[in-house]
């Protein structure tokens, strides 16, 4: 027999969803439920419903960004930081996580999926000494 894998899952459950709304729906989302629960595996509901929001933003052509800086961006910068990643992904629409980390020196950190963008002062410094280090050796 085959383990069934979450992102099967969460296929599945994105699948069989589409074209319904309303009362469909609901009766869809609790049979769904009460088949993850009947195969024991509620426990793995969060990382199923994780997947299934990727894949319906993948649909939507929409990206989940993780914006972690030690202030909040100005509204052009993050508009500009917007339209690059919309282009760089091919997305609709971005979709904002934001973190303020008071522990950043400046700049910030971007994670998309499991790309990280790390354009912080620390990750720059860190660069320029390995640069250094490498050009004395």
């Amino acid at each position: 027999m085959h383990a069934i894998s979450n992102n099967n899952i969460a296929n599945a459950i994105f699948q069989g969803s589409k074209g319904k709304t309303g009362n469909d729906l609901h009766k869809y989302s609790q049979n769904v439920v009460k088949f993850l629960a009947k195969k024991r595996f509620l426990s793995k509901s969060r990382d199923i419903l994780e997947r299934l929001n990727k894949i319906a933003n993948d649909k939507e052509g929409i990206i989940e960004v993780k914006l972690r800086s030690a202030k909040r961006l100005a509204p052009e910068t993050k508009h500009h930081l917007a339209t690059t990643l919309k282009k760089r992904y091919r997305a609709k629409d971005v979709v904002w996580n934001e973190v303020i980390d008071e522990k950043l020196l400046g700049g910030f950190r971007v994670e998309i999926n499991d790309e990280v963008i790390d354009l912080t002062i620390k990750n720059k410094i860190n660069k320029l000494q390995e640069h250094l280090n490498s050009a004395h050796e």
